[in-house]
């Protein structure tokens, strides 16, 4: 049996190896705290990294502009990544701050902020939320507290959307001396028999066409708030609101047949016909004519067709007699035919078109993406590219300037790069393959010339039919959503309502609050004033009330 003093020295041993596993377990605390730091100053580093190349690259956007198709998707890229490292950053630093919480030694990393947080706008409500004061001192328990000051702590909170049932009364009256009833009539609804107000109307409208959300995905979030809306009943508000606004529509269709020029473009609109998939076509023509100056409103107008038959920009363009910014599309030949009545469209070729070809050979970074099977980089490709962005350049520092200065300056400037883009593209296309490559993209130039060099005798004309990509570019974003029109209907219908909310954002209106205000007064407004209706015309409900 152990003696006392074995007992003692057990006890003294087993401390000492208590002291050593808790010096043990802070040391690897702390570690754990260092390294944590470590990994969020890394962390915060790249963040900063990532961050500061974004702003690199958007400065020299707008010192340059957007040099290549490339630039765009590099921006969008850079944010992207952006949002990645901050939230890896800011995870870090929060893992730090709780492994430093259990030491006494480290102190947790924080990131230094690059740029403060905008104050919230001062047109949202503020609820006011006081925290209740002490009754007594903490210190000496005194109750004589006197305030000398507060702190306001600022919190931006959401309140869920919320539904209401408006109830229109009338009341009736009858006359004490003659008996007749009496009842204030009827107010104006947005669509005949309707139960939607018209901001409801245009939330479902703009989440279908302008945020390409199905009716179906709508229902479904409606009922999760706790309104029951089936399918047939949203469609058929939708049906019943194209009709009601087809008189702006046709004012729209005939402003923007009125120009002087056109952008005009279409893209493929998958439509479900018995059982199968087919491919119909969305044309969108669009009357911009604020690169030359010009006084009237940007439009832009969209058509539907089952197919892609030269037949339809016939039909869609017959009383038209302007300039046409195009692409080679061979249906819109017919257009520019000399005998063509009331007169021939002028033709007006695209060079970002015949640029993007050129590009596609000389994408260095798309080179290295496709490895050892990417066909080399063709010189010729990247002399035509950087010959095409010279012409660019001259455009971006004349866009907005009066037409007859920016003739005198193409003229002056463009004239003689122009020539010499020509005579180089035709030497070197004498010595090439006609199955190579960078002749097929020097043919479509060569063979278009006239079109592509009539900039040089109208101030008018633009060197890209870049405004019409733009206007189609949300549809064509949008269909990997909604995946295929319905009908043939549903397509024409479609064309009607992008043509409203496409003319709103063109005029930099809001599609929602302006299709809103219209449905709410287009029933009570005489057709000879609907043009006061329409987005370049509009001015609020709300506004025209405090002005009278």
């Amino acid at each position: 049996m152990p003696d006392g003093s074995d007992i003692d020295a057990l006890k003294a041993a087993l401390a000492a190896a208590e002291a050593e596993a808790v010096d043990a377990r802070a040391k690897a605390t702390e570690a754990e705290a260092r390294a944590a730091n470590a990994e969020a100053e890394v962390s915060d580093a790249e963040a900063q990294i990532a961050s500061l190349k974004l702003v690199i690259e958007k400065l020299r956007h707008a010192l340059f502009g957007q040099r290549s198709e490339r630039k765009q998707r590099l921006l969008d890229q850079l944010e992207l990544q952006l949002d990645e490292l901050e939230a890896k950053a800011t995870e870090d630093e929060l893992a730090a701050e709780q492994a430093a919480g259990g030491t006494t030694h480290v102190k947790a990393f924080t990131r230094r902020r690059r740029s403060g947080r905008k104050p919230f706008p001062e047109h949202l409500p503020r609820e006011r939320v006081v925290v209740p004061a002490p009754s007594a001192c903490e210190c000496c328990g005194s109750q004589k507290l006197s305030k000398i000051g507060e702190d306001v702590t600022e919190t931006l909170e959401v309140i869920p959307r919320q539904w209401k049932v408006i109830q229109t009364v009338r009341e009736k009256f009858t006359c004490r001396d003659c008996e007749k009833i009496g009842q204030p009539p009827a107010p104006f609804h947005p669509t005949p028999r309707g139960w939607a107000g018209p901001n409801l109307l245009a939330m479902i409208l703009f989440e279908k066409f302008g945020q390409h959300q199905p009716l179906n995905r709508q229902r479904d979030r409606y009922a999760r708030e706790g309104v029951d809306l089936s399918l047939s009943t949203l469609a058929d508000q939708v049906g019943a609101c194209t009709v009601a606004l087809k008189p702006l529509h046709d004012l729209i269709a005939d402003h923007v047949l009125a120009a002087e020029r056109l952008h005009g473009d279409d893209t493929p609109v998958p439509v479900l016909a018995r059982g199968k998939c087919a491919t119909g076509r969305a044309w969108v023509y669009v009357r911009d004519d604020r690169p030359f100056g010009g006084p009237d409103p940007p439009a832009a107008l969209f058509r539907y067709s089952r197919n892609r038959s030269g037949d339809h920009p016939v039909e869609h363009l017959r009383s038209y007699a302007g300039i046409l910014q195009a692409d080679a599309f061979a249906g819109y030949n017919r257009l520019y035919e000399p005998g063509r009545s009331p007169g021939p469209v002028t033709e007006a070729a695209c060079f970002a078109h015949a640029r993007r070809k050129f590009y596609e050979l000389a994408d260095i970074a798309a080179g290295k993406r496709r490895g050892r099977h990417a066909p080399p980089i063709s010189p010729l490709a990247l002399e035509a590219v950087k010959r095409i962005d010279a012409l660019f350049d001259i455009e971006r520092g004349i866009n907005g300037e009066t037409a007859e200065r920016r003739l005198a300056v193409r003229r002056e400037r463009s004239a003689p790069l122009l020539a010499d883009l020509e005579d180089w593209m035709r030497t070197e296309r004498a010595g090439l393959s006609r199955h190579a490559p960078v002749a097929r993209a020097m043919d479509y130039m060569l063979k278009r010339w006239d079109g592509f060099a009539r900039f040089l005798d109208d101030g008018r004309i633009c060197l890209s039919n870049n405004a019409a990509e733009r206007a189609v570019r949300p549809l064509a974003l949008g269909r990997r959503s909604w995946l295929f029109a319905g009908s043939d209907r549903g397509g024409l219908r479609a064309a009607a309502m992008y043509t409203l909310i496409g003319t709103a954002k063109l005029n930099d209106v809001d599609p929602q609050a302006w299709l809103a205000d219209v449905l709410a007064r287009i029933a009570g407004t005489p057709q000879s004033r609907l043009h006061e209706l329409l987005p370049w015309n509009w001015v609020p409900e709300q506004r025209l009330d405090q002005a009278a």
